[in-house]
């Protein structure tokens, strides 16, 4: 039994704020940004706009576009750190909007490490409690959780969704081969993107961040996981088609390329275009990946990702 990837959709809010927008009220300069993170633009949610609202429209397209009744959907996976609300989830409003009668729904917080950790659920589910039909969203508004004075953060992150329609198959050529997973909390105080927004705060808060501390543990985890999840299925480089990491920052996935000495033509970018939508990043550029022709059916992918926590983790999949 595998469980196989459908089809995927994504959605990005219409507003878009580029570098030299953030040059009229920043400190800053597209060139400052563009060399340092390699982004250029990020879509952002306008007001009254939430990441259960891109969510719905993200999930609404994938089962339009698979042609399938939300009323055979057994499950509903959210990945967000940056839910409407404490309670309900964002899983639920989903569930409710769609008309998915049946799934039980509920959300999942791993940072920008969510898509490849509700990955890992989704495919348990299938394989261990004999699911169908998963839903798989991603939603992030991380533009609402950062300060817009600061320039060594606001200028990191964007908002957008993605969705993706997983099954169970038999067929033996394509789904998900392996997923693996880490959580290191001892690096939490001190090199992760803390967001100071909990319940015990009467303030949403804002994110801040260790970037040098990050940007060492990103490429230090990623490698280390992307290197052990090869090993453990007998694969190498030679044997994927594509790797999409985490769009956190551009330095960090060349740095990443060098290390492993994988091909950079091999790996999907979107940092420019999308910045970081923490769990929502993996879909989208997998979506634009797909849209642009260039992942094409039978292709065999690399994930992976790292996120505050620290969490992190790799999978390898056949589209």
């Amino acid at each position: 039994m595998r469980t196989v990837i459908n089809n995927i959709a994504t959605y990005l809010p219409s507003r878009v704020v580029t570098n030299d927008d953030l040059s009229k009220t920043l400190d800053t300069s597209h060139e400052w940004i563009l060399t340092r993170t390699g982004i250029e633009r990020r879509h952002l949610v306008s007001d009254g706009e939430f990441a259960s609202d891109l969510g719905i429209v993200a999930a609404k397209r994938v089962i339009e576009q698979a042609d399938f009744d939300p009323a055979n959907l057994d499950a509903i996976i959210v990945s967000t750190t940056t839910a409407d609300r404490h309670f309900p989830s964002c899983g639920a409003r989903i569930q409710g909007e769609i008309g998915a009668v049946k799934a039980f729904a509920f959300d999942v917080g791993a940072a920008c490490a969510g898509f490849i950790y509700s990955l890992t659920i989704a495919d348990s589910l299938i394989k261990g409690a004999n699911l169908k039909n998963i839903l798989l969203v991603c939603c992030e508004t991380l533009s609402r959780f950062v300060d817009w004075t600061d320039r060594s953060t606001c200028v990191l992150f964007g908002d957008g969704a993605g969705a993706l329609l997983l099954q169970s198959s038999n067929d033996d050529h394509r789904g998900i081969i392996s997923t693996k997973l880490y959580t290191d909390g001892s690096k939490e105080k001190y090199n992760s993107i803390l967001a100071h927004n909990g319940p015990q705060n009467d303030h949403r808060g804002y994110t801040t961040m260790k970037g040098q501390s990050v940007f060492k543990y990103a490429i230090e985890c990623m490698d280390q996981s992307v290197t052990e999840i090869l090993t453990e299925n007998d694969m190498t480089f030679d044997d994927v088609d594509w790797i999409i990491p985490h769009q956190a920052n551009r330095r960090i996935l060349e740095s990443l390329c060098k290390m492993k000495n994988f091909p950079p033509e091999k790996m999907i970018i979107t940092t420019n275009e999308h910045a970081n939508t923490s769990s929502a990043s993996i879909p989208l550029a997998m979506g634009y990946g797909i849209e642009s022709g260039m992942i094409k059916r039978g292709h065999t992918i690399l994930l992976t990702a790292l996120g505050a926590g620290l969490v992190w983790g790799s999978a390898i999949l056949r589209l």
